[in-house]
């Protein structure tokens, strides 16, 4: 469409609104950018993993793909490499890591929400991981550590369809929604429509939380495909107790007092 710049203006980066709300990279890329918090979800699996991760007090690096380069980094930071969904041992499975005897150090490759966390580990002036289980949590994190005018930027990661193309996914919207609610709940202002929405999308869905998980295209996938725990783990709200926050590279858990 001719006249539309390439480069997302002051519209696309929802300059004037306090709290922000895009979907996937290029998202994260518009709206991060002088924001004081990075907010990252990715409800299927990658965040939910993150919030059981660091309630066992573990430390999660994100990390875009399983490769030699992951191996790599794992080895560089003593750290174990998590496998693909249904590999033996760890893997971007919140079952997985919840049954693990031991949970220390892990690397945690994804191409969405990992994918994001690892580009703005080296950009963002703070990160947090937030899924269902930890939004109420980080919430109030949010309200006793940051000043009520900060600028908030939530990034919902999505899915991709097979042409590696943004999907965006419901349960991503209802878990930034959890998140931005609780905002809400404690008086911040100033949303974005986008994350307005968001919101209201969450305030909708919560009473059949679960259900909603179960059916929506990501969660049928899961259980059609053996994952069944993993739905049921991430449509936990409000179990969590740790926020997830971004330090030197990696997901550190933290308490909301802190």
């Amino acid at each position: 469409m001719s006249g539309v710049p390439s480069e997302p203006g002051a519209p696309q980066r929802q300059l004037p609104y306090s709290v922000r709300f895009e979907w996937g990279l290029d998202g994260a890329r518009a709206v991060v950018p002088g924001a004081d918090l990075a907010v990252v979800v990715d409800v299927l699996s990658f965040t939910t993993c993150v919030s059981v991760a660091v309630d066992r007090g573990a430390v999660v690096f994100p990390y875009p793909l399983r490769d030699a380069g992951a191996s790599e980094f794992a080895a560089r930071h003593r750290a174990a490499l998590a496998g693909p969904r249904g590999s033996e041992g760890l893997s971007l499975s919140p079952v997985s890591l919840s049954a693990a005897p031991v949970l220390d150090r892990v690397v945690l490759p994804s191409p969405n929400g990992s994918t994001i966390s690892h580009e703005l580990a080296g950009s963002a002036r703070q990160v947090v991981a937030v899924s269902l289980r930890n939004a109420a949590a980080t919430a109030d994190w949010v309200q006793a550590t940051l000043p009520h005018g900060a600028v908030i930027a939530v990034i919902a990661a999505g899915e991709k369809w097979g042409n590696g193309s943004l999907r965006p996914a419901l349960e991503d919207e209802l878990g930034a929604g959890a998140f931005i609610a609780g905002l809400a709940a404690a008086g911040r202002h100033n949303f974005s429509p986008e994350a307005a929405a968001a919101a209201a999308a969450f305030d909708a869905a919560e009473p059949h939380l679960a259900g909603t998980l179960r059916g929506c295209s990501s969660g049928r996938e899961l259980i059609d495909a053996g994952f069944a725990g993993d739905v049921v783990i991430a449509a936990e709200l409000d179990a969590g107790s740790a926020i997830a926050l971004l330090q030197d590279g990696a997901y550190r858990g933290v308490l909301a007092s802190s």
